[in-house]
């Protein structure tokens, strides 16, 4: 098994952090303090090709797989963008796949050269406000009416919908009772953010401020057939095309966070000095953050193992969970610790630690939580009885 970059990955990542580097604390400080979308970062973004890394080259994209998606949105969150950075992007590189998969010849000729080009922003309605991770227990209902759809409904933590003018919308074709499965009868449409019959509301939150989350309330949307992905009903089928690559990246970007933070915390502890000496002299500082690199290192490795399952087409969901978990525990802790090198300083926005803490939490809380990966990986792999 290799563990290294191939030769075109590393000139991939350098492209990406030369792309990143006009982008400094400065900029992401200003972004967090005014909450305005970082436009031309998602500019520098697409003329670098980040914005179709994954998608076929037939239609503009760059061809590569999830692993270099991985390796790509790890080097974005590790810049001083952080969360803030690879949010802006994260979108574009997991939510298309559905489209990629099940979409027509023509819905990809229209709907894919326009994201990668980066002239039009998506979004994801999935998750609502009554069902949270019970995803097939969803209300948005669709009702068919001739060549359209009317869509009613309403949706929750929908990311960049501020922004967005297109968005990829799962909904109920059946109601859950009259189907046979409680996966059946979801259908997924890819349309447009029709204002007029959308009404989208800022989330205030905790961090990531410069990209919005959103409520979303949708009253008689149209929709036309042709917008819908693949067959009625088999949504939640090809959703999962999305949801084993998003956990991976959310995996790949929390340990491009942690090890953000844990270099800040590492140089201050190097130069700090108290008592007269580093405060990196001490045990007590140094055993917290060399854990983390440990941490840090061995999640990023299981990041890449759940990349490159799915590149070749076999069973990744165990893999993809643990990526999601352990990146985002490693990252959450090596944030914690890089505040608490710090001292007070660490609680004081011109160190950004304290931003980076903040960012980091949205790992453990999205797209799915912890505990409930915890329970995935319990069934699926240690065959004990499904608990929820």
């Amino acid at each position: 098994m290799d563990f290294a970059t191939s030769p075109q990955q590393q000139a991939l990542l350098a492209s990406v952090r030369a792309a990143c580097a006009p982008f400094d604390d400065d900029y992401w400080l200003e972004r967090d303090a005014t909450a305005e979308f970082p436009h031309d970062f998602h500019r520098a973004m697409a003329d670098c090709g980040v914005l179709g890394i994954a998608m076929p080259e037939e239609y503009g994209g760059t061809g590569l797989g999830v692993t270099e998606a991985a390796l790509v949105m790890h080097e974005i969150a590790r810049s001083p963008g952080a969360q803030s950075a690879a949010s802006a992007v994260h979108i574009n590189i997991f939510g298309p796949q559905p489209v990629v998969v099940y979409g027509t010849e023509e819905q990809r000729r229209a709907w894919l050269p326009p994201l990668i080009r980066g002239e039009v922003k998506t979004c994801f309605g999935v998750t609502e406000p009554d069902a949270g991770l019970d995803t097939t227990s969803i209300k948005t209902r669709a009702e068919r009416n001739g060549d359209h759809y009317v869509v009613h409904g309403k949706k929750i933590w929908t990311t960049t919908a501020q922004e967005a003018e297109k968005i990829l919308l799962l909904t109920r074709t059946t109601p859950k009772e009259e189907c046979r499965k409680r996966t059946d009868g979801l259908t997924l449409f890819y349309t447009d953010l029709d204002r007029r019959h959308v009404d989208v509301r800022v989330i205030p939150k905790m961090g990531r401020a410069a990209v919005d989350s959103n409520e979303v309330f949708i009253d008689g949307l149209p929709v036309p057939v042709d917008h819908r992905v693949g067959d009625e009903g088999r949504g939640f089928e090809y959703l999962l095309h999305s949801l084993n690559p998003e956990r991976i990246l959310v995996g790949a970007e929390a340990v491009g966070i942690g090890r953000n933070a844990l270099e800040r915390a590492a140089r201050y502890a190097r130069e700090r000095i108290v008592f007269g000496r580093p405060i990196g002299q001490n045990q007590s500082i140094q055993h917290p953050l060399a854990e983390s690199w440990m941490q840090l290192e061995a999640a990023f490795f299981i990041c890449l193992r759940a990349a490159d399952l799915y590149d070749r087409d076999q069973a990744c969901g165990p893999w993809a969970n643990a990526a999601k978990y352990l990146g985002a525990e490693a990252g959450f802790e090596a944030c914690t610790r890089a505040v608490m090198t710090h001292g007070g300083m660490g609680y004081a926005k011109e160190y950004h630690v304290e931003r980076l803490l903040r960012e980091v939490m949205i790992a453990r809380l999205a797209p799915v939580s912890q505990q409930l990966i915890l329970c995935n990986v319990a069934e699926k792999v240690l065959g004990m009885p499904k608990s929820y």
